[in-house]
């Protein structure tokens, strides 16, 4: 038999790293619908992340923190610049501002009760207030939106904090979207919206077009409020020091940091994936405002995108925040993409873990809906009371992490207990790569 007759051997099929499959399927898609993709929740691609960041422990040069017998304070206090009456937070853990539309009322009610159950706050989200919220947090604070929805000067006095949203980190420059499917008769109701009709969300404020503006608006709450609630300001990350700066000289009591791992109830995915820069990237240059202006610590920032665990927070504060806000971890606290609920998620044509076809208003969970029959499905005592765990071990894990470095509060972590990983961590974190004294970006070795 001659070599010629012998089967040619074939190689392993070989995918682009361009055109991977998951790029291909979304050309497809485009190209057979001629419309492009919304969905919610954040970025899935890989990002710079706090993962990337190691804390240095006490040895022999740094002592650490007896567990059991030394205190490591977690408090924190919010609006301290200018309100009558800022707020007082047991743990830096918040949660994000997610609305009544996006989630249903039980989920609401959910985040309320177990924000409540810890000492911390909650936020409205664009849409307005509603009474189970307010009845269920100790803490709220009322989200002042571009689209106005559901705002009264009434709900902005029952609030304990109003936050100015210019931004979100999954859509910063964008406006938000909620589906006619999604707009029920209370929720129209409540946004003076025709029931059934796709919503969008203004992507700017209609009554103000720079910081000057800003100003004059913060002042205006303050005089509703008669200077007694703390007022924030949110923005998406993008240009941190200079919003940050901007949003200080314009009144601001806090600062909300919204890095493109944050997550959105509906928007483009182009949006959420190719614009804003990670949380990680954002924190340093905020803090580096608040430092030239003399106000760190006076404003207090809060950052919020990817937050997942005590680590997150530990080293979100000892880079220079003051707190941390969660928002799809606590949706998944309240059971979100579940896995007992697989074969649901199957039947929408995915799988437990990537469901994110939140502005369609089929989640099986009951929390992303307002679909009368998936919404029994959430029973928002049981859903809170997983809350308040979830915000409890990450409360006690920041702990562990601060006593180990030596520090009595959390608020006494300092980028000098952290290294970097990679090089781009170390030069986003500004932290030495680890074993070495090297910061990229700086000529020190």
């Amino acid at each position: 038999m001659s070599d010629t007759s012998k089967k040619t051997p074939q190689t392993e099929p070989r995918f682009s790293a361009t055109f991977d499959p998951a790029t291909m399927s979304e050309i497809r898609r485009a190209a057979a619908t001629g419309i492009y993709d919304i969905r919610g929740a954040g970025a899935k691609r890989k990002l710079p992340h706090f993962d990337d960041l190691l804390f240095l422990g006490a040895s022999v040069s740094r002592y650490p923190l007896e567990g059991y017998r030394e205190k490591c304070g977690t408090d924190v206090v919010l609006g301290t610049r200018y309100a009558k009456k800022p707020i007082h937070l047991k743990t830096p853990v918040t949660i994000a501002g997610m609305s009544f539309g996006a989630l249903s009322g039980p989920a609401k009610e959910a985040l309320g009760r177990g924000a409540s159950a810890v000492g911390t706050s909650t936020t409205t989200g664009d849409g307005g207030m509603t009474p189970e919220e307010r009845g269920q947090s100790s803490i709220l604070v009322y989200q002042y939106l571009p689209s106005r929805y559901g705002m009264n000067p009434d709900d902005l006095r029952k609030a304990d904090a109003i936050e100015v949203v210019i931004g979100q980190g999954a859509k910063p420059g964008g406006g938000g979207m909620l589906l006619g499917q999604k707009i029920s008769d209370r929720v129209a109701k409540m946004r003076c919206l025709p029931k059934g009709v796709d919503q969008r969300s203004a992507c700017r404020h209609p009554d103000w077009t720079g910081p000057d503006d800003l100003e004059i608006k913060i002042a205006e709450l303050r005089e509703i409020t008669d200077w007694e609630k703390p007022i924030y300001v949110k923005v998406g990350a993008t240009r941190p020091y200079f919003d940050v700066t901007l949003a200080v000289k314009a009144g601001a009591d806090v600062v909300v940091l919204d890095g493109m791992q944050g997550g959105t109830a509906a928007t483009q995915e182009v949006f959420i994936e190719h614009v804003g820069i990670p949380i990680l990237a954002a924190i340093r240059p905020a803090v580096q405002a608040l430092q030239d202006m003399g106000m760190h610590r006076k404003v207090q920032l809060i950052v919020s995108g990817g937050i997942r665990n005590g680590a997150d927070v530990a080293k979100a504060l000892a880079l220079g925040a003051d707190a941390v806000a969660i928002g799809t971890a606590a949706l998944i606290a309240l059971g979100d993409n579940d896995p007992h609920l697989e074969e649901e998620y199957q039947k929408l044509g995915t799988t437990a873990g990537a469901y994110d076809d939140w502005h369609e208003g089929k989640d099986p969970a009951g929390i992303t809906t307002q679909d009368p029959e998936l919404m029994k499905r959430l029973d928002p005592v049981k859903a809170g009371r997983r809350l308040a765990n979830y915000l409890s071990v990450l409360t006690m894990e920041a702990q562990v992490i601060a006593r180990a470095c030596g520090k009595s509060h959390l608020h006494n972590l300092e980028p000098e207990d952290l290294v970097a990983l990679t090089i781009e961590s170390a030069a986003m974190a500004k932290v030495p790569l680890a074993g070495t004294t090297w910061i990229p970006g700086t000529s020190s070795f």
